[in-house]
């Protein structure tokens, strides 16, 4: 009986070390004055650390910075070259599933987005 104790509590507390399967494509929309703006992200998660890319108002690829994930909680930064002046967005979320909530704060206007992976 111990052995069984043992096996199941070790099960559940690995589980949050795993995090959820964010590896992929993501796909959404933030909307805008203009209307939605689809936005695309590529995430890939190794242990803690997140890495990836979207694309920039450009279509340039905008590298993920200071990616982490934590079970399902995710952080990271993206830095935006507004022409010549760069933007540095702090993002943090909450995946679940196929869905990941993401927040930020855009020159003082908290913004929040929900991707969903693209199948």
């Amino acid at each position: 009986m111990k052995f069984k104790t043992l096996l199941l509590s070790s099960m559940l507390m690995a589980v949050p070390a795993f995090g959820a399967d964010i590896d992929g494509n993501w796909t959404g929309a933030i909307d805008t004055p203009n209307g939605p703006m689809q936005v695309d992200y590529t995430f890939k998660a190794d242990g803690a650390a997140l890495t990836g890319t979207t694309k920039g108002p450009d279509g340039a690829p905008i590298a993920i910075k200071n990616g982490k994930i934590d079970g399902a909680k995710v952080s990271f930064s993206l830095d935006l070259d507004f022409g010549g002046q760069v933007t540095t967005l702090n993002y943090t979320g909450a995946l679940a599933g196929d869905s990941l909530s993401l927040a930020t704060d855009f020159m003082g206007q908290a913004m929040s987005f929900t991707l969903k992976k693209a199948k």
